[in-house]
C-alpha cells in the first residue's frame, strides 16, 4: 500500500501539483492513525463542533504546454484526412466526367383484358401484369447475353471508355466481357415503379445521346425477348391442337387417295349411277329374251320344219341375248361368276365404305381444326407484349457524379477512420 501511495505521490509531484515529502507525509498520516487506532483503540469521545476557518479560494488550472504528441496529431489530420479530401475534391470537379441519365419505364401486358377499358382501367392492367413476367425481364436486362448483344451493335466499351481522363468513373477501353458486365451493372440501374409488375430503368453516359441510345436499344431488345417468349408459350399452348389437326388432315387425304385410286381402278365415278345402268341394260335384254322367246314359239306353231333359217336365227339371237344377259348378271353379283371375276355389288360394297371413310375423316378434320382455331385464340388472347409507359427520355443536364455527397463521404469515412487510429494509440501510449 505505501508503495502504491509513493508512486502516486512521486506522479503528483512531476506534474508540479504538491512537493513530494509534504505529499507522503500526508498520505501517510492517515494510514498511520488508521493503523493507530485499530492497534491501540480508545474510548469514545465527545466530538465538539468544529469551528470554521478561514476560506482558501482554488488555485486555477494551469494550462497544459504544446507538446510533440500534439504537433503529430495535428501532422497525421493533415496527412490522414484534410489531403485526401483535397485530393477527392480536386478529381470530383476537374477529372470527374458528367454523367447523364436518360430513363424508361415499361412492363410486361397481357391481351387478357377486355377490348373496351378506360385510362384508369388500362392503367390497372398494366400495374396488374404478372410478376414472374418482370422478374424474367429484370433478370434478362442484368443478363451478360444482353450486354454482349448492345456491345455488339452500339460499342459500348467506346462509349464508356476512359477516353475522358476519368479513370474513376470510366471504363477501360481494353475491359473484358467480366469487367464490361460488372460495369453495365453501374451504369444500368433497374428498380420496381410505383406499381406491381412497373419496371423503371435509369442509364447513364457520358452524353446524353449515348444514354438515350443505350436506352433504346435496351427497350427494343427487351421488346423482342418478350415477344419471343410469347411465340414460344403460344406455340406450346396450340401443339396439341396442331397435332391432332395434322393427323386429321393426314388421314382425310389418305382416305381421299384411296378412293380416287379405286376409281381409276374400276373406270366408274360413281357405282349408284353405273349400277342403274346396268340394271337398265339387263332389264332391256331380258324383254329382248322373253320377245324372241315368244317369235320362236310362233314359228315353231307355223313352220313343220325344224330346220327352217328363220328358226334358225331366232335361236341363235335368243342364245346371244341369255349369253349377254348371263354376262351382266354376273357383273351385277347375280348368279354364278367366273373364277376371279368381282362382283358388282362387292364394288359397289368397297366404294361405299371408301366414302364413308372419307366422309368420317371431313368430319373429323372439320372439328380438329374448329379446335386448332380455337386454341390459336386463346393463346393469341394470352399472348404478352412489352408496353413502355416512359420512352427513354433526353437529358439536358448531367446528374452523376453527385461530386457533394461524394466528397462528404470520402471526409466522414477519413475522419473516422483517423479518429479511431488516434485513439488506439492513446490507448496504448496509456497502457505503457
Amino acid at each position: 500500500m505505501e508503495a502504491i501511495l509513493g508512486a502516486l505521490a512521486k506522479e503528483k509531484a512531476k506534474d508540479g501539483e504538491i512537493p513530494e515529502a509534504p505529499k507522503l507525509q500526508a498520505l501517510r498520516e492517515p494510514h498511520t492513525e488508521v493503523a493507530r487506532v485499530e492497534t491501540h483503540p480508545v474510548p469514545a469521545r465527545r466530538i465538539e463542533p468544529a469551528v470554521p476557518g478561514p476560506v482558501v479560494p482554488p488555485r486555477p488550472a494551469r494550462r497544459s504546454a504544446w507538446r510533440l504528441r500534439h504537433t503529430l496529431l495535428a501532422l497525421s489530420f493533415v496527412l490522414f484526412v484534410l489531403v485526401p479530401t483535397l485530393g477527392a475534391a480536386t478529381y470530383l470537379w476537374g477529372k470527374a466526367a458528367d454523367q447523364f441519365v436518360s430513363r424508361l419505364g415499361f412492363t410486361v401486358q397481357r391481351e387478357e383484358a377486355g377490348p373496351t377499358v378506360d385510362l384508369l382501367g388500362g392503367l390497372s392492367s398494366l400495374s396488374g401484369s404478372s410478376s414472374s413476367d418482370t422478374d424474367i425481364l429484370h433478370a434478362f436486362i442484368q443478363s451478360p447475353t444482353l450486354v454482349t448483344e448492345l456491345d455488339a451493335a452500339l460499342d459500348l466499351r467506346a462509349i464508356w471508355s476512359r477516353g475522358r481522363g476519368d479513370y474513376v468513373f470510366g471504363l477501360a477501353p481494353d475491359a473484358t466481357l467480366e469487367d464490361l458486365v460488372a460495369y453495365w451493372g453501374r451504369m444500368v440501374r433497374v428498380g420496381q415503379g410505383a406499381g406491381a409488375g412497373l419496371l423503371d430503368i435509369e442509364v447513364r453516359a457520358f452524353d446524353p445521346t449515348d444514354a438515350q441510345r443505350i436506352a433504346q436499344a435496351l427497350l427494343d431488345r427487351s421488346s423482342e425477348m418478350i415477344n419471343r417468349l410469347s411465340a414460344i408459350a403460344r406455340e406450346d399452348a396450340i401443339a396439341h391442337a396442331r397435332g391432332e389437326l395434322d393427323r386429321a388432315e393426314a388421314r382425310l387425304s389418305a382416305a381421299r387417295m384411296e378412293l380416287t385410286d379405286f376409281r381409276n381402278t374400276h373406270q366408274l365415278i360413281s357405282p349408284e349411277m353405273d349400277l342403274q345402268s346396268q340394271a337398265g341394260v339387263l332389264g332391256t335384254l331380258e324383254e329382248q329374251q322373253a320377245q324372241v322367246m315368244i317369235d320362236i314359239d310362233l314359228l315353231r306353231d307355223t313352220v313343220r320344219n325344224a330346220s327352217d333359217p328363220r328358226l334358225k336365227q331366232a335361236e341363235r339371237r335368243l342364245a346371244v341375248i341369255e349369253e349377254r344377259i348371263r354376262a351382266e348378271r354376273e357383273k351385277l353379283g347375280i348368279g354364278q361368276r367366273a373364277e376371279g371375276a368381282q362382283a358388282y355389288a362387292d364394288i359397289v360394297g368397297e366404294f361405299e365404305r371408301l366414302m364413308a371413310e372419307r366422309d368420317f375423316a371431313e368430319r373429323a378434320y372439320a372439328a380438329t381444326l374448329a379446335n386448332y382455331d380455337a386454341a390459336a385464340a386463346e393463346a393469341r388472347r394470352k399472348s404478352r407484349y412489352l408496353a413502355a409507359y416512359m420512352e427513354p427520355t433526353l437529358a439536358e443536364s448531367a446528374e452523376y457524379p453527385r461530386r457533394a455527397m461524394l466528397l462528404a463521404m470520402v471526409a466522414g469515412t477519413l475522419f473516422l477512420l483517423w479518429a479511431i487510429g488516434t485513439l488506439a494509440g492513446y490507448s496504448v501510449r496509456d497502457r505503457r
